[in-house]
């Protein structure tokens, strides 16, 4: 106790732990609009377009290419994937989480642009010709905010340039009609800003859902499961067959060992894993529907439960059983400190700096997110990113019960059992 190590390596540890923590999790999260990149969303353009009298005879008018073709040259493409899509082909990246978002221009926009500027030259109501924004709460409920934010700044620019183009040709109109009234305010208001903007939900999310972080709560319990349920078994299976001590308040308890190999115990742990698998994820589904959850899909929900928990479980006492007593920090790093910040659950990852994106490739959080929400909100669909989750699963699994594996029966052989041993103390002569 009085060398400056026994104090100051606790402190070091826990403050490069916790510093990290901090950093990555307040990183994340503080500026997501100054780290947005490539952040997609559709523009649909179904407008027919309309023919306009002048004086060289009829002319076709397409208000909704133009506007489409602004949108597509002013966008900043480092910061948003904006993609010209037909209105199915939208729908269905709508409806597996590809896109954030829609700019939808009806098949009329240009003739109710042309009738709004006849309608102002009389006294009739006037109606706006319409852009619809569709948002995806499904994707995530923050990705709504950022899609509002986008296309309220990019059609603000489009109804300048609409009233920019509107403006003359109602003016030309005044002109050619001698004794006509100059434009009432209420007309130049009107033109001012032509057009009327309104957002709706894709498939809103149903009620119980918790504004769509439910997806990424039950992710989160999922990964848990995996990893702290599986310390929990290593701990106590430890204790059971005797290779380290159990202590329950002031008792101190050292059973006698159980002569098994490494790789013996390390399949004994994998099997307890999986049946902790097997009944955590029930719980969590039994659970959720006494809180009134949403649980379409309950077999698949629950297989992949089992799948995930497995997975995780498995790595994390590979792990353990190679680094030891160590293995519980690089399992806390892997799972928890760079897992959550890229899982991509709460803030989208395209609003997130570049290293998480590129945590998220292989990090277990994000691939256990995907398949949840793909679940819980995209009716199980593959594409949604569920073959992409039971993939990586499946290959964690696989890699962590090979790292396992090689490594016990790597020790087994050289000798390493877990045997005491007593420290011999040199005798003075």
């Amino acid at each position: 106790m009085r060398k400056p190590v026994f104090w100051l390596g606790p402190l070091v540890v826990v403050g490069i732990v916790m510093g990290l923590l901090g950093a990555l999790y307040l990183g994340s999260m503080l500026n997501p609009i100054k780290h947005l990149s490539h952040f997609p969303i559709a523009v649909v353009d179904q407008d027919a377009g309309t023919d306009l009298p002048s004086a060289g005879g009829v002319q076709k008018v397409d208000l909704g290419g133009e506007i489409t073709n602004g949108l597509l040259a002013q966008i900043d493409h480092r910061k948003v994937d904006l993609r010209r899509l037909d209105m199915s082909t939208a729908q269905a990246q709508l409806d597996s989480g590809k896109i954030y978002g829609a700019i939808v221009i009806p098949v009329d926009f240009s003739a109710q642009t042309v009738a709004l500027g006849a309608a102002v030259l009389t006294d009739k109501p006037v109606d706006k010709p319409v852009v619809t924004v569709l948002t995806n709460p499904r994707a995530g409920s923050v990705s709504v905010q950022f899609v509002q934010t986008i296309t309220d700044q990019a059609l603000t620019q489009v109804s300048k340039n609409v009233s920019t183009t509107l403006t003359p040709l109602v003016q030309n109109q005044l002109a050619a009609r001698p004794g006509s009234p100059p434009l009432s305010a209420a007309a130049t208001y009107v033109l001012s800003d032509p057009i009327t903007v309104h957002t709706v939900a894709h498939n809103p999310l149903p009620a119980d859902t918790g504004l769509g972080l439910s997806a990424f709560y039950f992710a989160l319990l999922l990964t848990l499961a995996g990893f702290t349920g599986s310390t929990i078994i290593h701990t106590l299976v430890d204790s059971q067959l005797g290779f380290v001590p159990a202590e329950f308040g002031p008792r101190y308890i050292f059973r006698d060992r159980v002569e098994l190999t490494r790789t013996q115990t390390l399949l004994v742990k994998w099997v307890l894993v999986l049946l902790m698998a097997m009944v955590v994820s029930a719980l969590y589904l039994w659970i959720g529907h006494l809180l009134g959850m949403p649980l379409p899909n309950v077999l698949l929900i629950w297989e992949y439960g089992v799948l995930v928990i497995t997975a995780i479980g498995v790595s994390t006492v590979s792990v353990m059983a190679i680094f030891g007593s160590v293995g519980l920090l690089v399992n806390l790093l892997v799972f928890v400190v760079f897992g959550l910040p890229s899982s991509g659950g709460t803030i989208p990852l395209e609003a997130t700096p570049g290293f998480y994106q590129w945590l998220a490739g292989f990090e277990p959080m994000h691939q256990v997110f995907v398949g949840t929400r793909a679940l819980l909100y995209f009716g199980g669909r593959l594409d949604a990113g569920l073959a992409h989750a039971a993939i990586m699963a499946a290959i964690g699994l696989a890699i962590g019960a090979a790292i396992g594996l090689i490594a016990t029966r790597y020790y087994d052989r050289k000798g390493h059992d877990r045997a005491v041993r007593e420290q011999l103390t040199p005798t003075e002569p």
